[in-house]
C-alpha cells in the first residue's frame, strides 16, 4: 500500500474514533426524561470483503441517538462491468482502490436535526477526493441553517475562495428529491473528483471537512438536547425520515457504490432510520 493510501485510511480511521467519542459524551450530557434509555454505547463489528479489504462498521443505538453510524473501509478490487462507465478511469483499468468514512445519524429529539457526513478517497487509473456534510431538520432553525454553512465556508475558504459557492451548489442539486419536487434538508457542501494536482492540498481540505463537522454538529446538537417535544413532533419525524429513505435508496451515490463494488450490506445501509413514516398518522 502507498504512503499516501496509509495516510488516508489511517485518517479516516482515527476520525471514526473522535467522533465515536463525542457522540457518546453527548449521550450522557441528557437530563430531559423523554429520553428514557441508559446512556448508549457504539458496539463495533469488523468485516471482511470477498475480492479484498473491508472495515469496521460502528453502530449506536442510544437515548439521545436513537441510531447513529459511522463506518470506515478500506476497499479493493475490479468494477463489475455494468459499473466501470460510471466511474473515471474504470473502463481503461477496472482495478480500483477506495478508502472512507460515512456516518448518518438519527436524533430521537425532533428538534436534533439528522446529518450525514462522509469523506473518502478513491483511486483507479485516476485519483481523487470527494464527501460533504448535510443536515436534514425535521424543524428548521435559522440559526442552525446559518451555523453549519458558516462553518463548512470557512474551511472552503481557507484552501480555496471558489469551494464554498461550488460544493454549495452541488449539495443543493444532489441532496434533493426530483421525484417530489423538494430538497432533502438545508443543505451543507458536496464534492466528487477532486484532485487539484496537489495531493497532500486535498488531503488536509478533506480532513478539515471531517473536523469541520466533528465541530459544528455537535453544538448544534447539545442546542436542542433538551428541548422536549410533542407525539405531533414526533409524526412529523418519521415523515421526514421517510423522505430520508427515499433519497437514500432512490439517488444516494454511496449506497449505489457500495451495493455495485459488494460491500457489507447492513454497513451500507446503516443510514436508514430504525423508525419511520411515509404519512403522518
Amino acid at each position: 500500500m502507498s504512503t499516501q493510501k496509509q495516510k488516508a485510511s489511517k485518517w479516516f480511521s482515527t476520525l471514526q474514533n473522535q467522533i465515536i467519542e463525542i457522540l457518546e459524551a453527548i449521550e450522557t450530557e441528557a437530563t430531559l426524561s423523554q429520553y428514557e434509555s441508559v446512556p448508549g454505547k457504539f458496539t463495533c463489528k469488523s468485516w471482511e470483503r470477498d475480492g479484498g479489504g473491508g472495515g469496521t462498521m460502528a453502530i449506536l443505538e442510544g437515548g439521545v441517538f436513537e441510531k447513529a453510524g459511522v463506518n470506515v473501509s478500506t476497499v479493493f478490487g475490479e468494477f463489475s462491468e455494468e459499473f466501470r462507465s460510471q466511474i473515471p478511469g474504470a473502463q481503461e483499468n477496472p482495478r480500483f482502490w477506495a478508502s472512507g468514512i460515512s456516518l448518518v445519524i438519527h436524533p430521537r429529539n425532533p428538534h436534533v436535526p439528522i446529518v450525514h457526513m462522509n469523506t473518502r478517497m478513491i483511486q483507479t487509473q485516476k485519483l481523487w477526493f470527494g464527501g460533504g456534510a448535510d443536515l436534514t431538520p425535521c424543524f428548521a432553525v435559522d440559526q442552525d441553517t446559518q451555523d453549519f454553512h458558516a462553518a463548512f465556508k470557512e474551511i472552503c475558504d481557507s484552501f480555496d475562495a471558489t469551494y464554498y459557492d461550488k460544493f454549495k451548489k452541488w449539495a443543493d442539486d444532489y441532496f434533493y428529491l426530483p421525484h417530489r419536487a423538494e430538497p432533502r434538508g438545508v443543505g451543507g457542501i458536496f464534492y466528487d473528483y477532486l484532485n487539484s494536482g496537489e495531493w497532500d492540498q486535498d488531503f488536509a481540505f478533506t480532513q478539515g471537512v471531517g473536523r469541520t463537522f466533528a465541530e459544528v454538529y455537535p453544538e448544534i446538537v447539545r442546542r436542542h438536547l433538551n428541548t422536549s417535544w410533542t407525539e405531533l413532533d414526533r409524526k412529523a419525524q418519521l415523515k421526514k425520515r421517510g423522505r430520508y429513505v427515499e433519497f437514500n435508496l432512490l439517488y444516494d451515490r454511496g449506497t449505489q457504490f457500495g451495493l455495485k463494488t459488494g460491500g457489507n450490506v447492513e454497513a451500507i445501509l446503516m443510514s436508514l432510520p430504525p423508525l419511520v413514516a411515509w404519512k403522518a398518522a
